[in-house]
């Protein structure tokens, strides 16, 4: 009763459920849902090769998957602490006595040695019979920490996939500029050779071949550029994966298989909920918080505590196993707080707020997941409207470019005439390559915004 005084109850620390709208603002219709595993270029083979060497071997991961190693020793120690802690010891003891200790002289008849050996082997236990859950508590608020750690390494292995995803989208869509402007490239220099012989013949001037070089002088200007976005890509991929620069282009080199764009996956909010990872940690986090709230509220009570010792004990070596040699010894504790003057409210206190920043943590992870999501829905249906319009343009104006150059030496259009089409023309297919990148980059967004894919968890035994 005493102990109850020294501290209030716990305070209450209200966590309601986040409330979701029904359903995402740009979610896909029936026509148009998709499966999760396919917004993936899963059918891109360096894909593939990368994303596994990063789960091996890439640096974020490993450290992630030692934390929960560490969050797993944490709480094994909390469930080792609620169990009786046994033990065994042995000693010798030499030691010398001084009879004036006995506060006067040693009658004579009284006999004893001045000088002792002891030589003693004892079996040890102790044990906290955690009568009011203390101990029960911070283990609880062990394995809820060891959740947290294991969702906080799939979050990190989403990312990564994300991550390795993305450049490699970027990468093959690279590639396809690169096409693209050497082939704006090549219709440039074909039409200077074209205008030059017109020139040397007297039909066309000079200028007029100057403008078409001009042209083709800008798309070699794009062209070199991409140089700088390879070797940026390169090195990106080398820090996600652990491979060399020379392993990572020779993944690269595996043949990637293009096809269409796949729909959007239905889903609605609450999913996120179950899917998301970094939701889960955040919820972990909640739980764990709770549990200390818990713990840090019961050291208001008293403890239990029970020992005891069974052992020999002799002075010579050879009686150590005598009948008269055995001891025990066996006690119980109960000690409570009294007057601690605020040590145990303050501590109470202190939980009540990491609590209080627990569920502010988790409903922050909640809403950032659901921006996350009706962004990427929202981007997916913007860059496929892009995709499709950047290709219909791409496709008209070549057309234009075409029918241009054949007028142009049918002698129904001029040269300038010539040169406006090639030059709208050109950077069409250019911009048809990087907004079709867009698009598939858009869905490895939304791949992670919905949790990614679902893999079996390792739950901790608190679930």
């Amino acid at each position: 009763a005493l102990g109850a005084c020294v501290a209030g109850p716990p305070p209450e620390i209200a966590t309601p459920a986040p409330v979701l709208p029904e359903e995402f603002r740009y979610a896909a219709t029936g026509d148009d849902q998709a499966s999760i595993e396919s917004l993936l270029p899963n059918e891109d083979a360096g894909f593939r090769l990368l994303s596994s060497a990063a789960i091996e071997s890439g640096p974020s991961l490993a450290e992630a998957i030692a934390r929960v190693e560490a969050a797993r020793a944490g709480a094994s120690r909390a469930g080792a602490e609620r169990l009786p802690n046994i033990g065994v010891d042995t000693s010798v003891d030499r030691r010398r006595s001084n009879p004036a200790q006995f506060g006067g002289s040693v009658p004579a008849a009284i006999q004893f040695d001045r000088e002792q050996t002891g030589y003693s082997a004892n079996l040890t236990a102790r044990w906290d019979a955690d009568i009011f859950g203390a101990l029960k508590a911070g283990e609880r608020a062990a394995l809820a920490r060891l959740d947290a750690a294991t969702a906080n390494a799939e979050a990190v292995r989403i990312a990564l996939t994300s991550e390795i995803a993305a450049s490699v989208i970027d990468w093959r869509t690279l590639e396809a500029r690169r096409v693209a402007l050497e082939r704006d490239l090549a219709e440039s220099n074909r039409l200077v050779s074209i205008t030059s012989e017109r020139v040397n013949a007297g039909l066309l001037a000079e200028f007029n071949t100057l403008r078409i070089q001009a042209t083709a002088s800008q798309s070699a200007t794009r062209l070199a550029a991409l140089g700088s976005e390879r070797a940026r890509l390169l090195g990106r991929m080398v820090l996600l994966t652990g491979l060399t620069a020379q392993q990572v282009e020779e993944a690269l080199e595996e043949s990637a298989e293009v096809s269409s764009l796949p729909g959007a996956p239905a889903s609605i909010p609450s999913d996120i909920l179950a899917n998301r990872p970094d939701i889960r940690a955040a919820a972990a986090q909640l739980a764990a918080s709770d549990a200390e709230l818990a713990a840090a509220a019961r050291k208001r009570f008293p403890r239990l505590n029970l020992s005891a010792t069974l052992g020999l004990l002799a002075f010579n070596l050879d009686d150590l196993f005598d009948d008269e040699s055995n001891i025990y010894n066996l006690r119980a504790g109960l000690a409570a707080p009294l007057l601690d003057f605020g040590r145990i409210q303050a501590e109470i206190d202190g939980a009540a707020a990491n609590k209080k920043a627990a569920f502010a943590a988790y409903r922050g992870a909640v809403f950032t997941a659901l921006a996350d999501a009706e962004t990427a829905y929202g981007l997916v249906a913007a860059a496929d409207s892009e995709a499709r319009a950047a290709k219909n343009e791409s496709e008209e104006l070549q057309r234009v470019a075409e029918l241009a150059e054949v007028r142009f030496e049918s002698g129904l259009e001029d040269s300038l005439a010539l040169l406006e089409a090639r030059r709208a023309a050109d950077s069409s297919g250019e911009r048809a390559a990087a907004s079709l990148g867009r698009a598939r980059r858009a869905r490895v967004l939304l791949w992670q915004a919905l949790g990614g894919n679902t893999y079996p968890t390792n739950r901790s035994t608190s679930q």
